[in-house]
């Protein structure tokens, strides 16, 4: 059985498991204990890799090998046979997950990472400000918690180009899922997981799409 190791939060670990709920595949979840604690990682790569998430398939473990690759995606994307990845869409796919990554993700973590206190365990939480803090500055938690309108704007904005995307057909890419679509909605979901925030109002195809994509399986695109 497919196993994926993650931080449930985790916009990354996000993607991968809807991947895998598409799929229909049985598969479980483990959490990792605590935030700082990366030795399950750290053994299950030998010594090559920290981060979340991770898949582990009987004796292979697949994880990213650097910044910018999609290696679990693309070996479940084999493994499933889910066409995430048809060549034809492959330059197309690189650019917008990119930018999801980048202009999407940079908003969505904040807003979620400033109500830390609620799913990060209290003995965890000075080491996750400490983290935060040095990559961001002194002060950040609080200070997207406190202008989380702007943020929110600045999200509405990079959602944009998503939306008119969905306004002749119901994926981003034609007429099935592709992997740019797990890739956004991981990030979307990441938005959503403190429960205090909503995708915004004024994007209707991208919410009709969110909820579609929500319950689709594979096997449902070919009745």
């Amino acid at each position: 059985m497919i196993e994926l190791i993650q931080f449930p939060w985790s916009p990354y670990c996000l993607v991968q498991r809807q991947i895998l709920e598409y799929s229909g595949v049985r598969y479980k979840t483990t959490n990792l204990p605590r935030t700082g604690d990366r030795n399950l990682i750290w053994r299950l790569t030998r010594e090559q890799s920290y981060g979340v998430p991770l898949i582990k398939d009987g004796h292979r473990v697949v994880f990213e090998s650097g910044e910018e690759t999609q290696d679990i995606a693309k070996y479940l994307d084999r493994k499933l046979k889910l066409e995430l990845f048809p060549p034809e869409l492959e330059g197309l796919q690189a650019i917008l997950w990119r930018h999801i990554e980048n202009e999407v993700e940079n908003m969505t973590f904040r807003l979620n990472d400033a109500h830390y206190r609620e799913f990060v365990v209290k003995v965890d939480q000075a080491s996750y400000v400490r983290h935060k803090e040095r990559k961001f500055g002194r002060g950040c938690l609080e200070h997207w918690r406190a202008n989380d309108q702007e943020l929110l704007h600045k999200l509405e904005g990079s959602l944009v180009p998503y939306e008119q995307m969905l306004q002749t057909g119901p994926w981003l890419l034609g007429a099935q899922p592709r992997f740019v679509d797990f890739e956004l909605y991981g990030m979307l979901e990441n938005l959503l997981f403190s429960g205090h925030y909503q995708l915004p109002q004024k994007l209707v195809n991208l919410k009709k799409w969110h909820r579609r994509l929500a319950v689709l399986k594979f096997a449902q695109l070919n009745k």
